[in-house]
């Protein structure tokens, strides 16, 4: 049937792209663009931060699988992993600040719970991301609880502490756990990683870690830039990635607007010092760049990062290997962008610095931003990853927007996420305003991953799509609003459709209203409505679960009125 139709499909595909321009202004969430000639066809892992459901979307923005068994709302990355289980950090009551987490869980393809970890006291906790491992362990980033007099005493300077720290009477710097699952339960901290062991300060000679901070780029000024001013979560990691590789992982810290690398291969103890490890540097920064303000080899003019977000080397499998990407928010300069870098690190991972000068590079290998700049703007939250096609994933987390960018920054995916506290949203709702976050909407979404049709993790799965995440509307529904001034019928929306698409027409004064949907041979399969109906504008839901393919016909006769609309079913 489709077959047989291909040119008239293909016709009336560029008429609803021209005729859809006039409808999709309700449309708030859900699909809206999928360019099947650009973009990269897989599957999008998505975690509402809001509800505790995660989702499994197809390009076209319909379901294809779904875990819904947890308790909690992310806290806040989850992860599919090769052999098919979902992993997924979790928020839970009673953390301290910042971050949310203390909780991480493992479940199997059919939603049941495998394993679970807590890590959630009143003196530590998890939070933002977590990382599987190899060897099947979990890296997992913790803040831990520092007291004033800990701090003051490692060399901090008060006066550059937030209201809050002084108000607690603590501060939480950061530290990384790995974990090794004991099933079905718990775990063991087999590795761990503290900032607090890595500190060096030039304010008192009197106090620990005083040293000259530009002849120490490996070690963290208790200052940081000089700018900022401490917050409670001090170093505020908001993401970790793995190079099995190099055995290197790679942290955000949003408070110091830098990636740190740090070695991996390295003894709990040496972790802790300064010699050691693969590189012989035990637990000391091997890399760091973003703000060399931090370590006083440059100042705010040689800034590249602002407060950014998911910093990631690029896959084996993808245009830029061995990269690193970030998500740069973009504080301060007010846009944000997807942008990559190239590190300067040899083939055994070691990284080159001249002496006296800053770490590398000093521009871009490639960037994103929207035109103009400033349309494209996130604060917090938000992700990037590349695509084996050469294209680029970005999630836009505050406000859900997630796209898909080709080199050439041209979008050619986007999909907003229509899940809120409550659950899915109807496809022309508001999307509310978060009450507790400034500039954050309650589809709000930490970050997404895609995953190729090829991945391990679908070997022997069922992928057949299902429905979209967002509700369409069944019955007859009248809208608020004025009364219109002429008879109209909309194009239904969204055309191409499947399983179901929404019709909307106009009506200025009361008539008996019919609309009737027809197959292309002109035969009648569908009655929506024959009622009488007030002035007003309605949208009537047509489901066509159990209809072949191919091209249908909607008409509505008003009165005197009488129109016709084409709509394709893709199956």
């Amino acid at each position: 049937m489709l077959k047989k139709h291909f040119p008239l499909i293909i016709a009336l595909l560029i008429l609803t792209a021209a005729v859809n321009s006039s409808y999709p202004q309700t449309r708030t969430v859900g699909l809206f663009l999928n360019d099947t000639s650009l973009s990269y066809k897989g599957y999008t892992l998505m975690a509402p931060n809001k509800y505790t459901a995660t989702y499994l979307i197809n390009n076209q923005g319909r379901l294809v699988h779904k875990w819904s068994n947890s308790a909690y709302s992310p806290g806040n990355a989850v992860y599919l992993l090769p052999n098919g289980n979902l992993l997924r950090s979790c928020k839970v009551q009673g953390y301290i600040v910042g971050g949310e987490g203390g909780r991480v869980e493992l479940y199997s393809w059919g939603d049941t719970l495998l394993w679970y970890y807590n890590h959630n006291t009143q003196n530590y906790i998890t939070h933002h991301d977590v990382r599987y491992l190899p060897n099947g362990n979990v890296l997992m980033i913790a803040c831990e609880k520092k007291t004033l007099a800990q701090a003051l005493a490692s060399g901090f300077d008060s006066s550059k502490f937030q209201s809050e720290i002084i108000t607690s009477g603590y501060m939480l710097p950061d530290y990384i756990i790995e974990v090794q699952p004991t099933y079905p339960s718990g775990g063991t901290i087999v590795w761990e990683w503290h900032v607090w062991d890595h500190l060096i300060q030039d304010f008192d000679p009197t106090k620990l870690n005083y040293g000259v901070v530009a002849n120490h780029p490996e070690l963290v000024d208790c200052d940081g830039d000089g700018v900022q001013k401490a917050k409670l979560l001090w170093n505020h990691m908001n993401s970790i990635n793995y190079n099995a590789k190099l055995d290197q992982i790679i942290i955000s810290c949003r408070s110091n607007s830098e990636i740190w690398v740090i070695d991996h291969s390295t003894t709990t103890l040496q972790a802790a010092g300064h010699t050691g490890g693969r590189y012989g540097q035990g637990g000391d920064l091997l890399y760091r760049w973003g703000n060399p303000a931090c370590y006083k080899l440059g100042t705010s003019a040689n800034q590249k990062l602002f407060m950014q977000h998911d910093a990631e080397w690029v896959d084996s499998l993808c245009p830029g290997a061995g990269n690193m990407t970030v998500f740069n928010n973009g504080v301060g300069r007010n846009y944000s962008s997807a942008d990559q870098f190239v590190p300067p690190v040899d083939s055994l991972g070691f990284y080159y610095r001249a002496a006296g000068t800053a770490f590398g590079p000093t521009s871009l290998a490639w960037t994103y931003t929207a035109t103009p700049p400033a349309s494209f703007y996130c604060a917090n939250i938000s992700g990037v990853q590349r695509l084996p096609n050469g294209n680029t994933l970005i999630t836009g987390g505050p406000t859900g927007n997630l796209f898909e960018v080709t080199s050439g920054g041209q979008v050619v995916w986007k999909y907003i996420n229509p899940v809120i506290n409550t659950g899915p949203l109807y496809f022309d709702d508001s999307i509310p305003i978060d009450p507790n976050n400034t500039g954050t909407f309650q589809n709000y979404v930490f970050k997404v991953h895609r995953y190729a049709p090829t991945y391990e993790a679908f070997t022997g799965k069922d992928l057949t799509p299902g429905n979209f995440i967002e509700l369409y509307h069944t019955g007859i529904i009248r809208e608020s609003g004025s009364t219109p001034s002429s008879f109209r019928l909309y194009q239904n929306y969204p055309n191409p459709f499947n399983p179901s698409t929404t019709i909307r027409y106009e009506i200025p004064e009361r008539c008996q209203v019919s609309i009737i949907v027809y197959d292309i041979l002109g035969k009648q399969i569908k009655t929506l409505t024959g009622e009488t109906h007030s002035p007003g504008t309605y949208r009537v839901n047509f489901d066509a679960s159990g209809y072949p393919g191919g091209v249908y016909f909607c008409r509505i006769t008003a009165g005197k009125f009488a129109e016709t609309k084409k709509m394709i079913l893709i199956k």
